[in-house]
């Protein structure tokens, strides 16, 4: 391992030169650019063995990487926004596919009004793709999990297309020490796909035209195979903590301190959460994987609690509350809250949070509050 003082976009960028895709396609968008940025450095410089397809849209890069996917080779991409709202139609075909793309959402706001900040609607939007979904706390559990996703997608048990999301500029623009491992062939092997896609010697179809029947029955073979991914995810979490050393949570979610009142959240806000549970007494869920839900995961952690606040940077627009608090609430009997916080990059420091944790008591269940 090497300790290294890099931007999160950069840390990003190495691993995914150390896992060597065969081909990424490109497009750049804020706060997305620096990770395309620095893996054309690496091309330049002959230290990245990969092809880069400099495409001209988001949707042209997600139709790239389902083609080279399809033929049976290591993919990447990343994306933001507006980028990844773009990709929307392939996104899909990508998972019914069952091709192991993987993807780095830097989190960004939706437009309109346009907006380059962070929140999480990009990919809460994208949600029901069929996608597994992970979301880092910091750039060194980004970078880990872009080690792990692929292991995930690749997996003959799984095949499935994994989005590591990371907040925009709170993360991907920031600096710390980032462990750099130096090698990750013995952890990620080359890709050996399952299925022979596109070899004219095994012709098979992909992707073809399907009555109501067998579409139904594609869809329903999705779904079970989005939920058999848990137990995968969880497996190659603990063989990485074995490896490297470093460990989240049980992989699925990431549990820390002790009380009766819970806050579930993800991603980097969790940081400051953590310093509040030492301080006022409570017990943060952090939840890794999004998609799929860990349900039962979250269940055993919320049991006998007196009450349960989700803080989310999304919104279920119809529903009165975040995407997030709708999964978690259909975890739990007891109170249960919601804070939208931190909608289009607005800041959410550490002395406001106090002051909504110190609020929690006070709200009637299934209350949901915008604070800004």
């Amino acid at each position: 391992m090497v300790k290294k003082i890099a931007e999160g976009s950069h840390a990003v960028a190495e691993v995914v030169r150390l896992l060597n895709p065969d081909v990424l396609a490109m497009y750049p968008i804020t706060p997305s650019t620096h990770i395309p940025e620095r893996l054309s450095d690496f091309e330049s410089d002959g230290e990245l063995d990969g092809t880069i397809i400099r495409v001209d849209s988001e949707f042209s890069a997600m139709s790239a990487l389902v083609g080279a996917s399809a033929t049976g080779v290591r993919t990447y991409t990343a994306t933001s926004s507006q980028g990844l709202a773009l990709m929307h139609e392939v996104l899909f075909v990508a998972s019914a596919m069952r091709l192991p793309i993987v993807i780095t959402v830097v989190n960004r706001a939706l437009s309109a009004p346009l907006n380059i900040f962070n929140d999480w609607q990009d990919s809460i939007s994208e949600r029901d793709s069929g996608w597994i979904q992970m979301y880092g706390e910091d750039s060194q559990e980004v970078a880990d999990l872009m080690v792990q996703a692929y292991r995930i997608a690749e997996d003959k048990r799984v095949l499935l297309p994994v989005m590591v999301c990371m907040d925009g500029f709170f993360l991907s623009h920031t600096y710390d020490v980032i462990d750099v491992p130096e090698d990750l062939k013995g952890f990620v092997p080359p890709y050996k796909p399952e299925h022979a896609y596109l070899d004219p010697k095994r012709p098979q179809t992909q992707g073809a035209w399907a009555m109501q029947e067998p579409y139904f029955e594609l869809r329903k073979e999705l779904e079970e195979a989005v939920g058999a991914a848990l137990p995968v995810i969880k497996e190659v979490h603990d063989e990485f903590a074995k490896v490297f050393g470093r460990s989240y949570g049980g992989g699925a979610i990431d549990v820390y301190g002790e009380g009766d009142t819970v806050v579930v959240s993800m991603g980097s806000v969790c940081t400051n959460l953590k310093v509040l549970a030492d301080r006022l007494g409570f017990q943060v869920v952090r939840v890794r994987c999004y998609r799929p839900f860990p349900a039962e995961d979250v269940k055993k952690a919320l049991e006998g609690k007196k009450a349960v606040a989700v803080f989310e940077k999304d919104v279920a627009y119809g529903t009165g509350h975040g995407a997030l608090y709708n999964d978690v609430r259909a975890c739990t009997t007891g109170k249960a809250v919601n804070f939208i916080v931190g909608l289009g990059g607005l800041d959410v420091p550490i002395n406001a949070l106090e002051k909504m944790c110190g609020e929690i008591d006070a709200m009637n269940d299934g209350e949901t509050r915008w604070q800004r």
